[in-house]
């Protein structure tokens, strides 16, 4: 899997990182996975064509000393699609900036 990792991460980041993404992510049922929309204008041409998929998103996986942005774009609707795919280079522009503007806003440092 293709990833924005931040690892060593101290307990208290682990905690205010956690305390960040459920406020700026959507909570799955399995602990410590977060959903982040991607927005709509950076839809490929098939993602935007594929309404019946949308929305799209990127998953966020925390874990105690770590914490992984993935770079596959999925949607919400749907398993397998030719609409699910790796993100283009916005997408990951927009994915790497969330994980940057997260640990500036939480005042991280690695």
């Amino acid at each position: 899997m293709k990833q924005y990792v931040f690892d060593q991460l101290r307990e208290s980041d682990h905690d205010l990182i956690n305390e960040f993404l459920y406020k700026n992510a959507d909570k799955t049922m399995m602990s410590e996975i977060f959903w982040v929309n991607l927005p709509e204008d950076l839809y490929t041409p098939v993602q935007k064509e594929h309404s019946k998929c949308h929305p799209f998103y990127f998953a966020v996986n925390l874990s105690k000393n770590s914490v992984a942005f993935e770079f596959l774009i999925r949607s919400r609707q749907i398993l397998r699609c030719n609409c699910i795919a790796y993100a283009t280079p916005a997408q990951r522009d927009y994915i790497m900036e969330f994980g940057d503007r997260m640990l500036e806003d939480l005042k991280i440092k690695l």
